[in-house]
């Protein structure tokens, strides 16, 4: 039963035997400490990262949906083949939700200076109608900015910034991007525009590719085209593109911008080699929109790299100072370069009703839903 002391919050539980279960918790809601601050989210998006924990492996055509209004239950059966990778987590009920923003109701001692603020947080369970957190883990948004404009203010933003200063800090000097439409491959291009760096976008579709053009995108490529590989090839000479970012991760795809990388390079290499061009290619895989493994046809020579490529890790490698920096400056663009478009707004109740998990689980570009706690 509610009461004034108690708030939602969205769970995710995998069970032993074979089972997803999404429910709506009752927690206590937490008194802050001196140096932390209690927040009420207003906004919080769903992203392909936060589906993973959200649904885990399970089969969402075999949800089906049980509790009350206010506390809706949904479970769904997980394939045998898939609980291994589950083993981490089994009977572990987990709060959900990487990133969001809300109104600061009260405040520790010493930070008092942030009661009543607009703030942007990432730390998880963001899946809820209250959350606390160290008052140094707050973002104060921007004057009139709203918590839909910030909600999706690290995630997306810092991965993109980070994709760049990763291009740098390795010696590259363009970039390729796959699933380059969605809200993230946007971002993306209009950092690289504003900065003079070559980006190469892969799509999966003329309908993704208008979207990227609509926004002055100069390299975009349609892995759907008959004519992709000599189209990709083309834009990676006329960029020198040598490290690109995947967000499809399974498939052919990750091999085949090795072998335009390659085939690149030898249009303008001097000599020849049976180890092929000695310009290093590197591709990081940093999503899963295709599960399938990923495949690699060896044709690109032996200066290569595969790896994955996280944002947190990312963010502990560079430090606190200049991490803090690339958050300043997304503060500083919330409404231009790093600013999030939703698709639909949901309350927690919403987000656990079959048909809308279908809808967002598709991940459909152009289709983002972002969950307010607030909402009745």
């Amino acid at each position: 039963m509610a009461n004034e002391n108690t708030g939602l919050q969205l769970r995710s539980l995998v069970k032993a035997s074979g089972e997803l279960e999404l429910s709506l918790a009752r927690v206590a809601i937490p008194e802050p400490a001196a140096d932390e601050v209690l927040v009420r989210v207003e906004g919080a998006p769903i992203n392909p990262s936060d589906l993973g924990l959200l649904l885990g492996a399970a089969d969402m055509s075999t949800a089906v949906a049980s509790g009350t209004a206010e506390q809706p239950v949904l479970t769904a059966k997980i394939p045998e083949a898939y609980m291994r990778a589950m083993a981490g987590r089994l009977d572990e009920s987990m709060p959900v939700g990487n990133e969001g923003a809300g109104v600061v109701i009260k405040a520790g001692a010493d930070a008092q200076h942030l009661l009543g603020k607009t703030v942007a947080m990432l730390g998880g369970a963001m899946y809820a109608e209250y959350r606390c957190l160290k008052a140094a883990d707050v973002l104060v948004l921007p004057p009139g900015a709203t918590a839909a404009d910030g909600a999706s203010c690290f995630v997306n933003p810092l991965t993109a910034l980070g994709m760049v200063e990763t291009m740098r800090r390795e010696g590259h000097t363009a970039l390729v991007h796959t699933a380059a439409a969605s809200n993230l491959g946007q971002m993306l291009n209009k950092i690289c525009l504003a900065e003079g760096v070559g980006l190469v976008n892969v799509v999966r579709s003329p309908a993704q590719a208008a979207i990227l053009q609509a926004i002055g995108a100069k390299y975009v490529v349609d892995s759907s085209a008959p004519g992709f590989m000599e189209d990709l090839i083309k834009a990676l000479v006329a960029t020198g593109a040598t490290l690109a970012f995947d967000a499809i991760g399974g498939g052919k795809l990750a091999g085949q911008i090795l072998s335009g990388m390659e085939a690149a390079a030898n249009q303008t290499a001097t000599t020849y080699s049976r180890y092929g061009s000695s310009v290093h290619k590197q591709v990081y895989i940093y999503g899963g929109l295709d599960t399938r493994p990923t495949e690699l046809n060896r044709g690109f020579g032996m200066a290569w790299g595969l790896g994955g490529w996280l944002l947190t890790p990312f963010l502990m490698k560079i430090g606190p100072e200049a991490a803090q920096k690339l958050r300043e400056r997304v503060a500083a663009e919330l409404k231009t370069t790093f600013a999030s478009h939703y698709s639909h707004e949901v309350s927690l109740a919403e987000a656990l009703n079959p048909d809308i998990i279908a809808a967002y689980n598709r991940r459909a570009t152009g289709e983002k839903y972002l969950i307010n706690p607030s909402k009745r």
